[in-house]
């Protein structure tokens, strides 16, 4: 079975683990303690290269990144260092994630978040509105086309932007067929787990003028950042280097600092 199916199935059964445990009418009802909203859109929309910095303790592709690391820390250290916002990993048996990662992530620094998981059903959306994401992460391959339109409408009423993520033409397609204002560009093939940043370069010329563009994996050098800028990326989600590092906050502030280079470079 294909990396990508084994994530689908794993998603779908922890979906019905916690539908069980939680129905989807205390769910809701959570939904009015919920706190002001953070746009996660407009944190993207200011100039140079906003910085979205993830959480993960590890993944199926590299294993152990950080699985001890102290979540309130990083991500105070993330916004320290000047990040746009935060990307949280909520798949537990893949990526050893958590919907308590996202609230502690939400009490702990006052950046919009992003919860980052395999969205397959309609649950998850009432479910991380309610446990404090700003966002949520679409994939375009995983979502028939009825799906990615109904997740987004159902994602708007329940005051989520939507990051949707595509990694070929054909996602593209049909993501801008969909309506999708901020596109994800994966560099990631989640069939094989290869990256390769060139996706995002091959793709920027069919993102139409005013869409904004997010490149995801893959980026761990200032000269990346400075490179997508220049061909109008808006933003980059960026996790295993911060997770790696042993000062996430330089290292935030230093990509930054990157992107703040180039836009005074490009200014008449």
């Amino acid at each position: 079975m294909a990396l990508l199916d084994q994530l689908i199935d794993s998603a779908q059964a922890g979906v019905e683990e916690r539908r069980q445990a939680v129905p989807i009418e205390e769910l809701e009802e959570r939904l009015a303690a919920r706190d002001q909203d953070r746009p996660f859109s407009e944190a993207l929309a200011t100039p140079g290269i906003s910085l979205i910095c993830e959480f993960k303790r590890h993944s199926p592709s590299a294993g152990p990144i950080a699985p001890d690391r102290d979540l309130a820390a990083q991500v105070r250290a993330y916004e320290a260092g000047g990040a746009a916002a935060l990307s949280v990993l909520t798949d537990r048996s893949n990526f050893g994630g958590g919907l308590e990662d996202l609230a502690l992530a939400r009490e702990s620094s006052g950046l919009p978040i992003l919860r980052k998981d395999f969205i397959v059903d309609p649950y998850q959306l009432t479910e991380s509105a309610a446990a404090g994401a700003d966002a949520v992460l679409l994939i375009a391959t995983v979502l028939r086309d009825s799906r990615l339109d109904e997740f987004q409408a159902e994602a708007g009423q329940l005051d989520l932007d939507c990051l949707v993520e595509v990694h070929d033409d054909d996602d593209l397609a049909r993501a801008l067929e969909s309506g999708a204002e901020v596109i994800g560009i994966n560099n990631r093939n989640l069939d094989t787990g290869e990256v390769d940043v060139a996706t995002t370069y091959e793709l920027m010329p069919d993102v139409p003028t005013g869409t904004t563009v997010v490149s995801e994996s893959g980026i761990s050098q200032r000269d990346q950042l400075a490179e997508l800028e220049r061909i109008g990326v808006d933003g980059a989600l960026i996790g295993e280097s911060l997770m790696r590092s042993d000062d996430p906050e330089t290292l935030v502030r230093e990509f930054a600092a990157a992107s703040d280079e180039t836009t005074e470079h490009e200014l008449p």
